[in-house]
């Protein structure tokens, strides 16, 4: 039976490039849709841009774009990445489009119209420098559930817990440092305590549609009171002007928080693609055979298994069918974080010269069905890149392309012989669980599987040396069965790796000169045929390529004195110092830097409600715990760097001579007395 996909990744802000997380889920996405595709299935896989929300505004404003202007800069580098790594998404819309608007306030309405919108009055946030209400997003504080601190303002990172910001300890607005001040300010509410609302999601998260980590997890949520009440609360889905996003019917001033439009995104994306096919999108959506399936990070649950689905079911809307939830990538154990541009740059990885389906692969054969991180390690991706696609896979086929290409003119035989056939029976019997496990997206052990049967053809191709056969006389019959045998297994196990690696097997469709692989040719011989002429279809992998990814930044060096025995640079404008941002910042903690006689660790807290870890070069002047609780001068904006010890997010200045030998020292800048954190150096 032929089923109805329709398939989403989490929508990325549009505040910034793709992170590797983003190609991380993109790629365990793409690879289910493609492995649906290739069994017939009828799937419409969309995606979007998240456009609307504070953030973009603050950050269009400090770029002197309009918010518009902004996003739009930001969409235009998406295609580089989804094309390099061969996401093969049926349409890249955005939230800030008139089907987005049209929808977030249709859903609204009908909210709405089923009493399931309050309006209160609400103490909120205000931050008296900026003179505006704090997003949720702007506010950190520690988390009132487990205490953790720098949480932001709507819910844990560390716990999961979701709450209220003024229910945050030591709040401070994450703009200027201020503590922010409470004011009163109406809002609206979708009501998810009503009894209705409770009892659906209630059943819906615990009816088999989650993994069962998340579905214990959400069950935690709906825990009672001694009164029987759910402790599911009632949601703000409303901020205050300047807000850059959908404004709320009849309530001018007033806009949509980001997180109750940008899910809508998800059917906008869709809708717009229909209008553009002539697809009945209604009809579509009110198909009861249409499954609806939502890729995402652990980090967004709450909003896809609480909102959205009750968003949904009461606005009359079809509810997800499936939510799968994926960890977080790390780079060789640390933790991935795009604001904090640590990680990765996929762009990079592009230009360096990898290739992309090195890194399909080793993701790929990482990825299972729970909610586990998984960690890109370079010794290891070299490693396992490098033994299975080259050393078990392309090996087959470039160890038999060769003979049949000089002695057979291309032509596979007609018949493979007894181990032969009982060898490709045995790779073609491995269909229905190879299948099993892309569905269950246990792409990890249907990789592993994979490479066994890769193991099995190598094996019979050591058995039968078809290198010896071609030089012992009377044995082309024999060479031609092996290498024939040799290149029916390359199919069936190129199929195998289709999903995971679509761009190798076209290029091994038309070396083979077959059309297009579906899941059905696992069980179909290609009987009396001629293949083309082989060409190398892998590279193996260079470690220096991917040492690259990790070059050590030059050591931050310190900043020369005067008298220092060196030249003052080239005049500069007041326009290029302003745009040198240094701030006041205290040192936290200090440590040697292991593998380093020059570099120091540093953590330093530069008023922004987190600690920076910086790398320098001032370990031979200063013992790590005499600068504990010293103030110093941190270049902030200085872009981040990967070192080899890990990363550095910006510089602290020093003074020292030229010639450091001749003169030795290396001082530490240090504020006069009442200067705070976050103060910023003019």
């Amino acid at each position: 039976m032929t089923r109805k996909l329709f398939v989403t990744t989490a929508l990325p802000y549009a505040n910034a490039a793709f992170h590797i997380g983003h190609i991380m889920e993109y790629i365990q996405a793409d690879t289910w849709v493609r492995f649906q595709r290739m069994q017939g299935h009828e799937v419409h896989f969309v995606c979007a841009d998240d456009a609307h929300g504070a953030p973009i505004m603050i950050a269009a404003e400090k770029a002197g774009l309009t918010p518009q202007q902004f996003v739009a800069g930001i969409a235009a580098g998406r295609k580089p990445y989804l094309d390099g790594f061969h996401i093969g998404f049926d349409n890249w819309h955005s939230t800030d489009a008139p089907e987005n608007h049209e929808l977030a306030r249709s859903i609204y309405l009908a909210l709405r119209a089923n009493e399931l919108i309050d309006v209160k009055t609400v103490e909120q946030f205000y931050d008296p420098q900026k003179g505006m209400f704090l997003p949720d997003r702007f506010i950190k504080g520690e988390c009132p559930n487990c205490g953790a601190r720098d949480q932001y303002g709507d819910n844990c990172e560390n716990c999961g817990a979701v709450y209220a910001p003024t229910e945050l300890r030591n709040p401070y607005s994450a703009l200027s440092g201020a503590r922010p001040e409470l004011r009163s300010s109406e809002h609206f509410f979708f009501r998810l305590s009503d009894p209705r609302c409770v009892e659906f999601l209630e059943h819906w998260t615990q009816d088999g549609r989650l993994q069962s980590e998340v579905a214990n997890k959400v069950k935690e949520w709906f825990k009672r009171d001694v009164d029987g009440r759910s402790g599911l609360g009632d949601w703000d889905i409303s901020r205050e002007a300047p807000y850059f996003g959908i404004e709320i019917p009849d309530a001018p001033g007033k806009y949509f928080y980001v997180w109750l439009d940008a899910p809508v995104g998800y059917l906008a994306s869709l809708k717009n693609l229909f209008d553009r096919l002539g697809i009945d999108f209604d009809a579509y959506l009110a198909d009861p055979a249409l499954e609806q399936i939502h890729f995402i990070g652990k980090d967004i649950v709450t909003f896809h298994t609480l909102f959205w689905p009750a968003m949904l079911k009461f606005s009359g809307r079809k509810v997800p069918d499936r939510v799968y939830v994926h960890g977080f990538l790390t780079v060789s154990g640390e933790k991935m974080s795009k604001s904090r541009g640590t990680g990765i740059s996929p762009l990079r990885y592009l230009e360096l010269g990898l290739d992309a389906e090195w890194l399909r692969y080793y993701i790929a054969a990482k990825l299972n069905d729970r909610v586990e991180d998984l960690d890109f390690n370079p010794e290891d991706f070299c490693a396992r890149v490098n033994a299975d696609l080259v050393g078990k896979y392309i090996n087959i086929a470039s160890r038999a392309a060769g003979f049949l290409a000089k002695r057979f003119d291309g032509q596979l035989a007609a018949d493979l012989g007894v181990e032969g056939r009982v060898l490709i029976d045995g790779l073609r019997a491995q269909a229905d669980a190879v299948r099993a496990l892309y569905e269950g997206r246990e792409y990890g052990k249907a990789l592993r599987e994979v490479m066994l049967l890769a193991d099995r053809v190598n094996e019979f191709v050591d058995r039968h040396k078809p290198w010896e056969l071609a030089k012992r006389p009377g044995m082309d019959a024999a060479l031609h069965d092996v290498c024939s045998v040799c290149i029916e297994a390359f199919r069936i196990l190129t199929l195998y790796l289709k999903p995971v690696l679509p761009a190798l097997a076209s290029r091994v469709e038309a070396f083979l000169q077959i059309a297009p692989l579906q899941w059905a040719d696992a069980a179909r011989a290609m009987g009396h045929h001629r293949i083309g002429l082989y060409q190398h279809l892998m590279q193996r992998v260079d470690p220096k390529q991917v040492d690259a990814l990790f070059e050590p930044a030059v050591a931050e060096t310190a900043a020369p004195a005067l008298p220092g025995g060196e030249a003052i640079a080239g005049e500069i404008g007041i326009a290029d110092f302003a745009k040198v941002d240094l701030r006041i910042a205290r040192i936290v903690a200090a440590a040697h830097v292991e593998g380093s006689t020059k570099l120091l660790r540093l953590s330093l807290d530069a008023g922004e409600g987190r600690l920076r870890n910086v790398f320098s070069g001032i370990a031979s002047a200063h013992k790590p715990e005499a600068l504990v609780g010293r103030l110093t001068v941190l270049v902030a904006n200085l872009a981040p760097r990967k070192m080899k010890f890990g990363v550095s997010e910006g510089m602290v200045l020093a003074a020292s001579h030229a010639d450091e030998k001749a003169q030795p020292g290396i001082f530490l800048l240090e504020p006069g007395a009442g200067a705070e954190p976050g103060l910023r150096v003019r």
